[in-house]
């Protein structure tokens, strides 16, 4: 019942149930990233503790990406190698606490982030056009 306390994150919460797949791989883009930018300021902070869980909410939704990439498509098999490579570099930046790698992988998922939204934006032109 949090969510009803809070109109914001009852918002948030709707949008998540109601985003079609495409919306909702947007958003766990944007999430990723969101939290690697937390990891950073955490460590410009010299907040370890905090840096440790803000990568590992972002590793959590590369692996959720990763486990559901529809591998029988030549997009889905890079998408899953892509997944992989961040997700092991942000396991290694977590162990290191190194900020470049985590500015790497955000930058990674920024791009992927930006051609997808470019996606659907397409898609709904489609749809509505015909």
């Amino acid at each position: 019942m949090q969510a009803a306390s809070n109109p914001y994150q009852q918002y948030l919460q709707n949008a998540v149930l109601t985003a079609d797949p495409g919306r909702l791989t947007l958003m766990l883009y944007t999430g990723a990233v969101r939290f690697i930018r937390q990891a950073s300021d955490c460590l410009a902070a010299r907040d370890i503790p905090g840096a440790h869980r803000a990568c590992l909410r972002a590793q959590d939704i590369i692996v959720y990406l990763l486990e559901t990439v529809n591998r029988e498509m030549e997009v889905g098999k890079n998408l899953s190698a892509l997944y992989d490579y961040m997700y092991r570099r942000l396991v290694e930046a977590n162990v290191k606490k190194d900020a470049a790698v985590l500015d790497e992988v955000a930058g990674l998922l920024e791009e992927l982030a930006d051609t997808w939204e470019q996606a659907l934006k397409l898609k709904g032109q489609q749809v509505a056009g015909g």
